[in-house]
């Protein structure tokens, strides 16, 4: 419906499409203001669907609609009013007029905001469209929480928080099956069923055990006691302790950060709380490092809340773990000639950076001729690319220059890589005393199914699918 309006609104552009919206739609001075809020009111009403919310934008250069009859502008407000009652938001996008648009006179006891909304972004004046698409992008983002915890700062102190998402990726939708005569999507439903093969018969959930080999034994484990074992903690944030702000640096940097904010749903008085453990940490300028389950059955996080004044928050940033830790042990310095000269390269490629000028052009493609029901996407202008002729002719001479201070004078960037060849005899000859070893000391378990495909193949036994038959081969071989 809404793709079909879009496509509607290309017949008004230029002077022909101006004409023809005068021919059309006509416009004129003399309407209610409440009989317009009581159509969109009707409107709100004829649609059958569950809303997550209603809202009414007006765009208006009037800033006092009746002003000379007293008898309309109650009227209108009286509707304003009804529409506030029935949960539905009047939003103004008021445009900018010679000698500015006074709120006062009509408007500032009209309009009704959301509590989670931003004050300034509201009463600002657009001049132009560059203005007025930021209001409409702020009333556009769903205010949801992805998840509403229990922060816990000790055995007896409980506070109830919300985790809200700052970042989400835009992402490509996936291709939908089409039947070849209704072109209806095709839903694929799959169906697993264990056989037993000597019996020839079905196998039914409760007839199924799950076992893990431990050393050398085999323990089975019931289905209670597998789910068991993924359970960690309950969902929440646990308070360790506190750090000084220094101590997060920017290379512990995991994964985007997530808005951690007070909400009073569960527990009452958890905003009074949350703002005194706020200030306090930007007194103290520390950290607070905790321990962050966000579902059940899952392996908890460790995490820092890091103060955040506008909007007043923690910003939960992700510690990473040891295994995701990587140490270059050995490395090359710079010369001082080097760093100097790649300093003046960057300064030439400096400009001002903004991201929403650069827009995936997959998504602007694909999800604009999807929207628009369109059969072909339009060709859209790549600006992620770098322009290759406009850094040449900033950089000058620069490269070159840079070349010649750290590559050496036969280095070739186009020439083949010769690859380093392995020392297979030294590693064939150590490999299968490695082995027996796991396999005395009953590890062998711990190797994955690559592993142990790997190890059948280099001692030349018959590779299988499952990972207790390989187990199975090389002990049995070994112990030969």
């Amino acid at each position: 419906k809404h793709a079909k309006q879009i496509l509607e609104l290309d017949q008004f552009k230029g002077q022909q499409g101006q004409k023809r919206f005068q021919d059309l739609m006509g416009h004129g001075s003399d309407y209610l203001l409440s009989e317009v809020l009581w159509v969109c009111a009707s409107l709100f009403s004829d649609v059958r669907l569950k809303m997550s919310h209603t809202r009414i934008m007006l765009l208006t250069s009037e800033e006092n609609p009746h002003g000379n009859d007293s008898a309309k502008a109650s009227r209108a407000r009286t509707e304003a009013g009804d529409l506030q009652d029935t949960g539905i938001f009047l939003d103004l996008m008021h445009l900018k007029k010679p000698g500015g648009f006074d709120l006062s006179l009509f408007y500032r006891d009209t309009i009704n905001i959301a509590e989670d909304e931003d004050l300034r972004v509201h009463f600002e004046e657009s001049s132009k469209l560059e203005d007025l698409l930021p209001k409409v992008h702020a009333k556009d983002t769903r205010k949801q929480a992805l998840s509403r915890l229990k922060l816990k700062l000790n055995k007896d102190i409980v506070i109830s928080v919300g985790i809200c998402n700052l970042v989400q990726k835009a992402l490509k939708p996936p291709p939908v099956k089409l039947y070849q005569e209704t072109n209806e999507p095709v839903k694929t439903k799959t169906l697993t069923r264990t056989f037993n093969t000597n019996a020839c018969s079905l196998l039914l959930p409760s007839d199924t055990k799950r076992s893990q080999i431990f050393g050398s034994h085999q323990i089975i484990l019931e289905k209670e006691e597998t789910e068991e074992l993924k359970w960690f903690n309950d969902p929440g944030l646990m308070l360790i302790g506190f750090k000084p702000l220094v101590m997060l640096k920017k290379h512990h940097y995991l994964r985007p950060s997530l808005l951690v904010y007070p909400e009073e749903l569960l527990v009452i008085g958890s905003s009074i709380l949350f703002s005194a453990l706020l200030i306090k940490c930007l007194e103290k300028e520390v950290i607070a490092l905790c321990r962050y389950t966000p579902h059940r059955n899952i392996p908890p996080y460790f995490v820092a809340l890091k103060i955040q004044v506008t909007p007043p928050g923690f910003q939960l940033v992700f510690y990473p773990l040891c295994p995701l830790c990587m140490y270059v042990c050995m490395y090359v310095m710079a010369t001082p000639e080097q760093m100097d000269k790649m300093k003046a390269i960057i300064q030439k490629l400096r400009f001002t950076y903004r991201s929403d000028s650069f827009e995936n052009p997959v998504l602007q493609q694909n999800l604009e001729a999807l929207a628009l029901d369109l059969m072909e996407p339009e060709q859209a202008v790549d600006l992620t690319l770098p322009k290759v002729e406009a850094m040449n002719k900033r950089l000058g001479s620069l490269v070159d220059e840079f070349k010649e201070l750290v590559y050496p004078p036969d280095y070739n960037p186009e020439g083949k890589v010769t690859k380093r060849k392995h020392d297979n005899e030294g590693s064939g000859s150590k490999r299968p005393k490695k082995l027996n070893t796991h396999i005395s000391k009953g590890m062998l378990g711990k190797f994955t199914v690559p592993m142990l495909k790997e190890a059948c193949r280099v001692d030349g036994l018959k590779s299988v699918l499952k990972k207790q038959d390989l187990l199975k081969a090389l002990t049995t071989h070994f112990q030969d």
